[in-house]
This record gives C-alpha cells, structure tokens and sequence, in this order.
C-alpha cells in the first residue's frame, strides 16, 4: 500500500513534532528529528501498514530521537553550550549531574525495546496494552519489562553508592 506522505505529514506533523521536542527538549534538534520520521517513512515505502498512521509515526519518531540522543552521547564535544550552563547553574550540580549519567548508564545497558516501552508508556502515556500492540509484547509482557527497569532505578534511588558505581 502506498502512503500518502503529504496528508500524513498535514494531518500528523504537529504531534510528531510534539513527541521529538519532548524527547529532545530542544526545538531545533525536534524539527529534524520530525523530518527525518517522515523521510523514514518515505523510505519504507510499500512496506507500511496504513492503518494507524498515528502510532506508527510516534513508534519512529521515538526511535529517530533515540538515535539522536544516542548520537549525542557518542560525541559529547557536539553537545551544545546551554546544556552546560544548565548544569553548572543547578542547585545541586554534582547530585544532578551524578543523577543524569546513571540514568543514562542505566538505560543504555537495557534493550532498545525497553527503552520505547518506558517512553510510551511513561512520557506519552499509553497503557500497558497499547505499547504491547505497538511493540509486539503482551501487556503483561510489557508490565514485566517496566516492572524490571523501575526496580532497578529505585534501587540506584535508595542507595546512593550504586548511583556512583553506575556512574563510573
């Protein structure tokens, strides 16, 4: 089935955008990341289901602003200056900052699918089900997975020498 891009992108290209500046908090990095859903989505061509359009444009939009951030990480010389300033101007910089570096340990030892499950679920705030249709799981399959990854952030939470242990 071909897609009709166009009409996609009028009737979805604001929510996407939505998705990609909540993920990137930044608005200029979301604007190529919405770009980029939509030139993946031209890309897979006959390949796409047209049936909901909406979740999938969000299932790639989540995984073109991983990859971004993904990016960002292997080359932290490319970040921008404001990040900085907003960590040195923190109130408690040095827990903020150890905070923010075993998170992203955390999650970066988990499977790229767990990691779009936490952001479905947690940031966009679909149900247990929903991310399960979106990721192929059952909703228990999911709960599972969500289950595991908060037990082990509030582990990192209740003992603050894992969160240095992470960090390192």
């Amino acid at each position: 089935m071909t897609v009709d891009v166009d009409s996609w992108y009028r009737a979805h290209g604001a929510r996407v955008f939505r998705r990609c500046r909540r993920l990137l908090r930044d608005d200029e990095k979301a604007v190529d990341a919405m770009h980029d859903t939509f030139v993946n989505l031209l890309r897979a061509g006959d390949r796409v289901d047209g049936e909901a359009p909406a979740s999938l444009l969000m299932r790639i939009a989540t995984r073109v602003c991983l990859n971004v951030l993904r990016g960002e990480r292997r080359h932290p010389a490319d970040r921008d200056e404001r990040v900085l300033l907003a960590i040195a101007s923190a109130e408690e910089p040095e827990a903020r900052t150890l905070s923010r570096v075993a998170l992203h340990r955390l999650l970066g030892r988990e499977p790229e699918s767990t990691r779009v499950m936490a952001v479905l679920h947690w940031v966009d705030g679909l149900t247990l089900d929903e991310v399960g249709r979106e990721v192929g799981l059952s909703g228990a399959g999911v709960r599972k997975r969500l289950r595991t990854l908060r037990a082990r952030v509030e582990a990192l939470a209740e003992d603050g020498a894992g969160v240095a242990e992470v960090a390192r």
